[in-house]
């Protein structure tokens, strides 16, 4: 198969990696891509976010398959742009995206799907907003209804905090419309679905590290790290499947909406059982770099089945052991991230049970440097959770890369264990 993987990010650098192991794979074409990628795929020079240029080239290099890895194309519409060229497309409509693309929208596709969430509710202006804040007691969570990014929710536990949350995000673009909601307390669990419009396939399960400090402090961020795969007992899928995946399916179907592609759902284990904290349209990012080197299937055949409506649905296969990331991020992050670090990463060349994903680099005759907010994702596998960060973090030590943040405690939390 030709395929055009669309984005340039950590998370397509692992999807990039994962796809160049298929056999079925003839031709991988990515854009924008990274210098990173380039021993996976051909970088084009093609704005993802074009629609009509993105089907111009599905159509002028008869693609058989688009993969879409962030959520900007699908609100641009470049999934249906492709669609309509001919090809198959892993990624849902930009409609169907909405789930990711508007809070608001997600609360109610929630409410009247019956999947458990939280007491919600959406505001158009930051005074109402701030009446919600009062109405919950400032224990709440603010989000922008827009994308923002991953920096678009603040977890608050006062009022005064929460309105100063409101009026911060209240003035951004994403936050024209704001949802203000109940906070609810409990582990994390990132669920992973790949969806063909009638059935899904759950990916290993795993769990983001959200904040940016050890001890889960400091702001929310896109995410720090990782870990795969997710502790979680077998009654408590059976409520996640039922109450959760099963219902989200069978809403989009009741909706009209033919999803077809990735479906992230972030769900908070609470004391009164599993609740939905948020949709993405999307694989997550650093989950994948966690994920994908636990899945012990081809992904580009899963990819092409869910695009063409030809699932096989279940608990997708996982290899023995676990996987551990650890995300790097430039000084600053995420208010005002400062790059150009110069990054000499050859301490881990060679080394056994690590992988190195870029999520933002550069290349240039002298070296790496830092080129985003985040920066790098360090994986670690081993036999078991213990060994895997062990290994992860072996590998970061072994980078020389000044200035960059990064947390001491990822996994430390399911393994009981300070950092």
């Amino acid at each position: 198969m030709k395929v055009l993987l669309l984005g340039g990010g950590g998370r397509e650098h692992a999807i990039a990696w994962k796809l160049r192991q298929s056999p079925r794979l003839k031709t991988l074409w990515v854009a924008p891509g990274s210098e990173a990628m380039a021993p996976a795929a051909e970088r084009v020079a093609l704005d993802p976010l074009d629609p009509a240029a993105v089907a111009a080239f599905v159509r002028e290099r008869k693609v058989d398959l688009v993969f879409v890895g962030p959520e900007a194309p699908l609100a641009a519409g470049s999934s249906d742009a492709a669609r309509a060229a001919g090809a198959l497309v892993f990624g849902p409509s930009q409609s169907a995206a909405r789930l990711e693309t508007s809070k608001a929208f997600a609360k109610e596709f929630m409410k009247a799907s019956g999947v458990p969430t939280a007491r919600a509710l959406s505001c158009s202006s930051v005074a109402q907003a701030k009446d919600a804040v009062r109405a919950f007691g400032g224990r709440c969570a603010v989000k922008a209804d827009g994308l923002a990014a991953g920096k678009g929710v603040v977890v608050c536990g006062a009022v005064a905090e929460a309105e100063a949350a409101v009026d911060a995000l209240g003035a951004t673009a994403a936050g024209r419309v704001l949802v203000v909601e109940e906070r609810m307390e409990g582990p994390e669990l990132t669920v992973m679905m790949l969806v063909d419009g009638r059935a899904y396939a759950v990916l290993p399960l795993s769990q983001d590290h959200k904040r940016l400090r050890d001890g889960d402090a400091g702001p929310n961020t896109g995410g720090m790290g990782a870990l795969c795969p997710a502790p979680v007992d077998d009654a408590l899928w059976k409520r996640v499947e039922t109450e959760i995946l099963d219902r989200t399916l069978a809403g989009l179907v009741k909706d009209g909406f033919d999803y077809r592609g990735a479906l992230y759902v972030g769900v908070m284990l609470t004391p009164d059982g599993p609740r939905v904290l948020e949709y993405n349209a999307r694989f997550g990012d650093p989950e994948t770099q966690a994920v994908l080197p636990m899945l012990d299937a081809d992904l580009l055949s899963l990819a092409a089945a869910a695009a063409a409506g030809a699932l096989a649905p279940g608990r997708l296969p996982v290899k023995p052991g676990a996987c551990v990331g650890v995300t790097l991020s430039s000084p600053g992050y995420p208010e005002s991230p400062k790059p150009g670090a110069e990054l000499d990463l050859s301490g881990a060349d060679g080394l056994k049970d690590a992988l190195i994903f870029h999520a933002g680099t550069k290349k240039s005759a002298a070296g790496w440097t830092a080129a985003g907010g985040r920066v790098l994702t360090v994986v670690g596998l081993g036999c078991d959770l213990p060994a895997a960060r062990a290994r992860a973090y072996d590998a970061v030590s072994r980078l020389k890369v000044p200035g960059l943040h990064y947390r001491r405690d990822i996994a430390a939390k399911v393994l009981g264990r300070a950092a």
